[in-house]
């Protein structure tokens, strides 16, 4: 399941519950390409909320989504407590030398704090 929400005219926010598989991936990337049409550049807000489980595709495709829209992106945030997320975003983040920064889940206020901040 994803919800999406936004906490001003480019900085949006979604959490992720579920399973997080093609399925799943290629609606938030829908989704986040959709925001792409109404705004040139955004601010992205991703929320793990205990998804079940992750598919290698899913994966895949979440890892290189920031890389393949470098320029699109200003600020990521990523919500988790899974360690093994949190050094994908660092090794994209070396990638793309965009401003990525990972919070655990009880720190999720500093993170849509910082994510909705120009």
């Amino acid at each position: 399941m994803l919800l999406n929400f936004s906490f001003s005219e480019n900085a949006i926010g979604y959490i992720v519950e579920g399973k997080m598989d093609y399925k799943a991936i290629t609606e938030l990337k829908t989704a986040i390409l959709k925001k792409f049409e109404e705004h040139d550049t955004i601010n992205l807000y991703l929320e793990d909320n205990n998804i079940e489980r992750f598919t290698l595709d899913a994966v895949f495709i979440a890892s290189i989504f920031p890389m393949q829209h470098s320029n699109r992106l200003n600020k990521i945030a990523m919500v988790t407590n899974r360690k093994w997320i949190h050094a994908i975003a660092n090794f994209n983040k070396v990638l793309i030398g965009k401003d990525m920064r990972n919070f655990t889940v009880d720190k999720r206020l500093d993170a849509i704090s910082w994510i909705a901040s120009d």
